[in-house]
This record gives C-alpha cells, structure tokens and sequence, in this order.
C-alpha cells in the first residue's frame, strides 16, 4: 500500500498490465511546492509497488517538489543482504541503488533487518520497535502482576534488542543445516535460572513461517517456562499458513502492520507504525 500525505494511492491498470495512476496529489501554488515536504508511505505488499513509488515520486519532482520523504517501514529485499556464489543476485543493493536515484531528503525504517540494508541506502533513518515492545510488556504486566522475561532467538537479536529494554534476558544459539536451512537444535544461554515458572516475551525482527520461534517456545517450555508471548517487527502473511498461530505455545503474538496484511484473519494483535 502507497500513501501520499496519508492519503492512499489508488494502483490501477491498462487491459496491458501496466500501471495506471491519476489523480495524484500536486498544487499549484510553486512557494508550496518548494517549502512543503510531501511524505511518500510504502507499506510493502508486493514489487509491482517499487515501479509505482518510482513513478509517483518522478511526478511529485516534475510537479517542483524537492523535498520527499520516504517512510518504508520495512525494507524490501533485506533477506538477501548478502550473496555466497557468483551467480546469485544481489537484490538488495540494486533495490537500494533504484531507491538511492530518486534522491529522497530522508529514507525512514523501521528495525532493518540487518546493517548492510542500512549502510546501502542514502540518508537512512532507522526508527527502533523500543516502543511497540515497551507496550507489550505493559500488557502483560496489566495482566500479570509482573513484568516477563525477554528471550532473544540469537545473539544477534540479543545484541540488537537488550539495550532497549532494561530487563533480564537470556537468548538462543541455533544449531542449523546449512545445506538446507533447517535449525536442528537451539540451546539457551544467559539468565537461564530466570526461565522456569517466568513468563518469557520472545522479540526478534521478521517472522515468516514461524519455525525459529516454535523451536524457542518448544526449548523455553522444556525449561519450565509458563505464558509465552511473541513480538516481531515485521510478520509476513506466511505465518498464517504455518504453524505459529495455531502451536498453542503462545498466549498472545503481536506485530507492527510494516507487512502484515491479514488482520481480520489472525489472532495476531497488530500496531499501527
């Protein structure tokens, strides 16, 4: 979904295929459009989107705006942050090279998936989840009594997260099948005298079908855990068709609407970014 100023850019098309786009916000007034900032919001649902944000922000330059604001949520192409064979495609620098051509005064994002994603693009502003997981720990304590333990699936989550929030953590180390992917195995170190009888919130960045965290929630259990809780900054629609939601490890999932679409068929809670 495509935004203008908050107001939502109807994507239509030609018999052909091709992008149909009318009736996009310009004024006539030049002192407007050189003073004003006009924000462009791209809430990721699929690629077609990247040739409609190039257009639109072309025609918002010709119309005399100059100072365009990006504000992409979630960064497209993150998961191929890097390529291990000569004949792999990098997406995400060539994604962040289009991006970068359209010269916007800011890019914003939300929680990037990894420091290449940032380091790619031009005039990035990285926005932390601290206050969606500060909201969901308030939940629980309102439900609870006390506040959970945190639980970071990886180092790399617990480097990235611990310091945004004050509280005792432990976090995984994943034992993984390279050859194909799989996590075989995940043990748990840091505050791990802290598991049993807590009620642990895991927190980490994207979610797709949702095996790493049924892996944590099933190692947690196994420890004594009680309630389980999940917040990720970006859930793809794809968790709806693995297991996730329907393991009945987790008492509650929440997630930003950066990519999740599928509110209304989920008991997944959801914050507007």
């Amino acid at each position: 979904m495509i935004r203008i100023n908050n107001q939502k850019v109807d994507i239509n098309h030609f018999p052909d295929g091709t992008l149909l786009l009318k009736e996009i916000f310009v004024t006539t007034t030049q002192s407007e459009q050189t003073d004003t900032a006009i924000e462009l919001t791209w809430n990721y649902e699929n690629n077609e989107e990247l040739v409609a944000v190039y257009f639109l922000t072309k025609h918002l330059q010709e119309a005399g705006y100059h100072k365009i604001i990006l504000n992409m949520p979630y960064i497209p192409n993150a998961r191929q942050d890097r390529v291990k064979d000569a004949k792999d495609v990098f997406t995400l620098k060539y994604f962040a090279e289009l991006i970068n051509s359209l010269q916007f005064t800011e890019v914003r994002v939300l929680d990037a998936h990894s420091n290449v994603s940032l380091a790619l693009l031009d005039r990035v502003k990285q926005s932390t989840p601290q206050q969606y997981i500060a909201r969901v720990i308030t939940q629980i304590e309102q439900n609870t009594g006390k506040k959970p333990l945190l639980f970071y699936p990886d180092e790399g989550a617990g480097k990235r997260y611990s310091g945004m929030i004050t509280l005792p953590y432990c976090f995984g180390i994943k034992q993984r099948d390279w050859s194909t992917g799989e996590i075989t195995g995940l043990s748990v170190v840091g505050e791990t005298e802290l598991v049993a009888k807590s009620d642990v919130l895991i927190v980490d960045d994207i979610c797709s079908y949702g095996g790493t965290f049924i892996r944590s929630a099933e190692t947690l259990i196994a420890l004594g855990a009680k309630d389980l809780y999940l917040f990720v900054s970006h859930c793809e629609d794809s968790a709806l068709k693995g297991k996730l939601c329907t393991c009945g490890y987790f008492k509650e999932i929440f997630t930003t609407d950066s990519i999740f679409r599928n509110q209304e068929d989920s008991n997944i809670t959801v914050f507007a970014v």
